[in-house]
């Protein structure tokens, strides 16, 4: 199951990174053209994560490996356009770090949980699903930095977005460890 439909669209998104990047260290492309080329290409590989697991329920494709590499991908994505937008100072550092820092923190709370056969107990909840939907939306809008629609500042909203991310990040982890511990407490007694 490495090469389904819905496998081939997460490994999409990880081949994506450095296209969406890299646009930005491209020479001879004026910099409002290259907001807009990385803000369509991560538009268009943010939806590849609706897609793969639509299709993968659609096409009875679900498997172990795309349920390891879809939320990887995601993060991935993520992590790498947050430090492309510090590198173009358009987030600030404690954002990227809040956001970096958790997705490490809880990728290893589920590893271990699931050492110690507790992986149920730190499974996706809707808190970070808000927070992953949050992040989709501010990313583009601050990747793109300018006037949409000649009404909507991106720059301005991104940025209110972005630290709404933050703010659900750090809940969320919270929710986690409190969630694990309390499934932790509950086996030693």
């Amino acid at each position: 199951m490495y090469f389904t439909i819905p496998t081939l669209l997460t490994w999409a998104r990880i081949v994506a990174i450095p296209l969406v990047v890299g646009v930005f260290f491209l020479p001879g492309i004026a910099a409002d053209t290259q907001d807009v080329i990385a803000t369509v290409l991560f538009v268009i590989f943010a939806l590849t994560d609706w897609a793969d697991g639509y299709l993968a329920r659609k096409l009875n494709q679900t498997s172990a490996f795309g349920a390891f590499l879809d939320p990887v991908a995601d993060k991935f994505l993520v992590s790498a356009c947050l430090l492309a937008l510090l590198h173009l100072g358009r987030v600030h550092v404690f954002v990227a770090l809040i956001v970096i820092g958790r997705e490490i923190a809880i990728s290893a709370l589920r590893e271990w949980m699931a050492t110690v056969g507790a992986r149920s107990s730190v499974a996706v909840h809707m808190l970070g699903k808000l927070k992953t939907f949050t992040q989709m939306v501010a990313i583009p809008f601050l990747l793109f930095n300018g006037t949409l629609f000649g009404l909507i500042d991106t720059a301005q909203w991104g940025t209110v977005l972005v630290w709404i991310s933050a703010v659900l990040t750090v809940w969320s982890m919270f929710y986690y460890l409190r969630s694990a511990r309390a499934d932790l407490m509950r086996r030693d007694t």
